[in-house]
């Protein structure tokens, strides 16, 4: 681990930039740059969805939302998600799918399908009960599509979907509660982690097709991050000392490769009129885990929210004392990252360099002209 303790004064200045600059960006309202945002995904992105199916995953209790204006709403975060943190596209956070009141005007602005414990393969994350699966969730963003069909004319919601970006998040329970669980999933017997990410990127590719077929033009695909650093995996003890799980982390590698390498396929002209845009989620939170302090964190191996060996053994319980210093923890529970932390994911995605967002970032997807 890092001394922090010779660079208070520069941890000191960073923050307070950092602070400065947040709230120079939630203060005001931004300028409109998307028509809508369709939010796809697992609990990294679940803003309530799971609220209204029989799981054990869910986040609808304190101290889930203990920094959020609303309180507990089904976010797995102590405030704001990394899609929410994204209305910086001038389009205010989509609402939930699954609330009945999703509906009419309200689906103007985008709607949020993401699920925690879903993921790309429908078996996945199977052992928490109901959850919103990727082919389900693209089976409801038709249901929405039917609806808008009533509203919008043909010829302005072409250009109304063109004019949108679909965010998606996957992957990532498919390792953690999928591959990784040998007891209760056999995945890891028949495939080695390369034939298991070349799996994953066929059955996602397939549903990317879909939702291109069915109008939209402008992707953003988030990779799997390190899932080897989580307090989850860090509580195992398989990783060497002061080191994430590097062996867990190596097996979601051939996915993301080949995700960005999809992304390059995508746009080579396969699907004429879309830009599909790759999330380096890896290398960005790698460079928090590893440059903490240049970020203002202190804590990057333990949940904020939990209980056990780095506090990732159980994740986050009800009424459960969270830390007091949130901003600088890396991890809110045994999984997911604090608001601060998705904070710097998002800023990266939307205005970073190509080494974040590839070819292009979110802000410049949404400056294209298509």
């Amino acid at each position: 681990m890092l001394n922090m303790y010779g660079h208070r004064w520069w941890c000191f200045a960073v923050v307070v930039v950092v602070a400065c600059w947040w709230k120079g960006v939630v203060g005001q309202q931004q300028p409109r740059q998307a028509s809508a945002i369709w939010v796809m995904g697992d609990s990294l992105v679940d803003n309530g969805n799971n609220n209204f199916l029989m799981s054990l995953a869910r986040a609808n209790y304190y101290p889930y939302g203990v920094d959020y204006y609303r309180g507990p709403t089904g976010r797995f975060c102590n405030a704001r998600t990394f899609s929410d943190i994204l209305d910086w596209l001038g389009v205010a956070a989509p609402p939930p799918f699954a609330d009945p009141r999703t509906a009419g005007n309200r689906i103007l602005g985008g709607v949020n399908y993401a699920s925690a414990a879903g993921g790309i393969l429908d078996e996945s994350g199977q052992h928490y009960g109901d959850r919103i699966t990727l082919n389900q969730q693209v089976v409801n963003f038709e249901t929405t599509l039917g609806q808008l069909r009533t509203m919008i004319s043909p010829a302005n919601l072409t250009q109304f979907l063109a004019n949108s970006i679909v965010i998606m998040v996957f992957g990532s329970n498919d390792y953690i509660n999928n591959y990784l669980m040998p007891n209760l999933y056999a995945t890891s017997r028949f495939y080695n982690p390369q034939a298991f990410g070349n799996l994953l990127l066929n059955r996602y590719a397939r549903q990317i097709q879909a939702l291109y077929s069915l109008g939209l033009r402008k992707f953003f695909l988030a990779g799997v991050g390190p899932i080897g650093c989580t307090p989850n995996q860090l509580a195992t003890g398989r990783g060497a000392p002061g080191r994430c799980v590097d062996s867990v982390n190596q097996m979601v590698g051939p996915f993301n490769e080949g995700l960005k390498s999809l992304v390059g396929q995508f746009n080579g002209g396969s699907h004429p009129g879309a830009m599909f845009v790759y999330g380096n989620t890896y290398g960005t939170f790698g460079d928090i885990l590893n440059n903490p302090a240049r970020y203002g964190f202190r804590v990057r191996d333990r949940a904020c929210c939990g209980l056990g060996r780095n506090q990732g053994q159980i994740t986050c319980i009800p009424n459960l004392i969270p830390c007091a210093n949130r901003n600088e923890y890396v991890f809110w529970d045994a999984f997911h990252p604090t608001q601060a932390a998705n904070g710097v994911l998002a800023q990266r995605a939307y205005s970073g360099s190509t080494t974040d967002s590839f070819p292009i970032n979110v802000q410049q997807l949404a400056q294209l002209k298509l």
